[in-house]
This record gives C-alpha cells, structure tokens and sequence, in this order.
C-alpha cells in the first residue's frame, strides 16, 4: 500500500520568494527524514468553479496563487515516523513565520485506492 500527505495553501504573489525558500527546506527535510518523494507545486490552470476549486477551497484573494505539496510514502506508518522526524528537524524551527496563511491551508493523508503512488512509472 501506498500513502501520500496532500496540502493547499494560498500564498501572496509578494511571498512568493519567501515561499520557495521554505519549500525547499521542507522538501529536503522531508526526503532526507524518509519520504519516498516530495513536491511542490504551483497552480496553472485552477479555474474558478462555480461549486468548487482549487482558489474557492483557500478562499484565494486577487493578490495570490495556489500552491500543493504532496508527499509520498510506503504506508501510513511510515508516514506517520517520517513527520515526527522531520518536525523535530532543527531547519524547521529557524523558521520563525510561514509564508502563506495557514488559517486557510488544508491537509490531508490518503491512502491509495487504485494504482501506486510510488511505483517507477509516478517518479
């Protein structure tokens, strides 16, 4: 079985930079402490809907763009060994204030349900 940790966020076009910083740390962090692999990605065509989207589900503001990360991982447990590693990893607690607003962030762990989230073909 495979497990990935999916998040969104909204970030202001002016933290943009900012945002890439952490990212890049959260990104080794988190490979470096035993995620399978680690992405980031930034929003290209997000329409808005008109029940629902990605912009609607951060509440987007004229000034930013949507943002995901996933994560991938050999199982939940795994998952669940890496995030207590790397949350103890002295790189996150330089970080004094996130890039993005985390009050409309959302996050989720998912459990495979057809196909492999980490077989050769996904790398």
């Amino acid at each position: 079985m495979s497990y990935a940790d999916i998040f969104v966020v909204p970030v202001s076009r002016q933290n943009i930079a900012a945002y890439r910083e952490q990212a890049e740390i959260f990104v080794t962090v988190w490979r470096e402490n035993g995620a399978l692999s680690c992405v980031e990605l930034e929003a290209d065509d997000v329409p808005s809907g008109r029940l629902t989207s990605f912009p609607q589900s951060v509440d987007l503001r004229p000034d930013e763009e949507v943002f995901i990360g996933i994560a991938t991982y050999a199982s939940r447990a795994q998952r669940d060994e890496v995030n207590a590693r790397a949350m103890k990893d002295p790189r996150l607690t330089g970080i004094s204030s996130m890039a993005f607003d985390g009050k409309r962030m959302f996050i989720g762990g998912f459990k495979s349900f057809v196909g492999d989230l980490n077989s050769s073909a996904a790398r």
